[in-house]
């Protein structure tokens, strides 16, 4: 009995040994180098996008470029007709508006662009007395909304204003698109409208908000019987 078991315990702890060794040999293959092999791939033409990115070069163009101009004539969704100013054209800036009307979520959305990039100047409540001023960072007072100097000033020349920079005001073409320069002039004008200015044209009919209205209801009510 005693030879018995201890034939069997010899044998399993062979066995453990050798599963050691076998373990501490497989681990001192690896070098620690990085592996490039990703091993098998589910799906590679999925996962390794046959598509050409942007920037890179594409034999399938004359040009050998990914990136494409957009089609001559054409406007992308979501954008607007190019404006065509010139800087420096005041005349041209005294007529220019636009067709644009903002209902009430865009005109909150102008609001909160203004707090943004204007703000910090011209002041929360537009009379030139945001935190840069008051601070005395700078000399000169920026535009007062309510002054009389302002409280009537074409629409087109904030617009180029914003476009173009004015005085120690800098550009903000690139963090405003065309739409958001008009959705934070349709913000200021209606503040003038309310203190003495001319009255407010920029916001959306009141036909216009009903219909919207009246087709949000209508697709609840699509829904709501399917």
């Amino acid at each position: 009995m005693n030879k018995e078991l201890n034939y069997f315990m010899n044998k399993t702890k062979g066995i453990v040994i050798a599963f050691l060794a076998v373990g501490l040999g497989l681990a001192a293959c690896n070098t620690g180098a990085k592996r490039r092999n990703p091993g098998k791939t589910y799906a590679p033409d999925m996962t390794y996008s046959q598509a050409y990115d942007a920037y890179t070069h594409n034999p399938n163009f004359a040009d050998g470029e990914t990136s494409r101009l957009p089609v001559e004539g054409t406007v992308a969704m979501g954008h607007e007709l190019p404006d065509h100013l010139v800087e420096g054209d005041t005349n041209a800036y005294k007529t220019f508006t636009t067709h644009l009307r903002f209902n009430e979520a865009e005109m909150a959305e102008g609001e909160r662009l203004y707090n943004i990039y204007c703000g910090i100047c011209h002041g929360g409540k537009l009379d030139g007395q945001g935190p840069l001023y008051v601070s005395g960072k700078f000399a000169a007072m920026p535009a007062n909304f309510k002054d009389g100097k302002y409280i009537n000033m074409p629409s087109g020349t904030m617009y180029a204003a914003i476009k173009f920079g004015k005085n120690a005001m800098g550009s903000y073409a690139s963090q405003l698109d065309i739409k958001q320069r008009w959705m934070v002039i349709a913000y200021i004008k209606k503040f003038q409208a309310e203190n003495g200015g001319a009255p407010f044209t920029l916001g959306a009919a009141a036909n216009e908000v009903a219909t919207t209205d009246a087709e949000v209801a209508a697709e609840v009510t699509h829904t709501d019987t399917h």
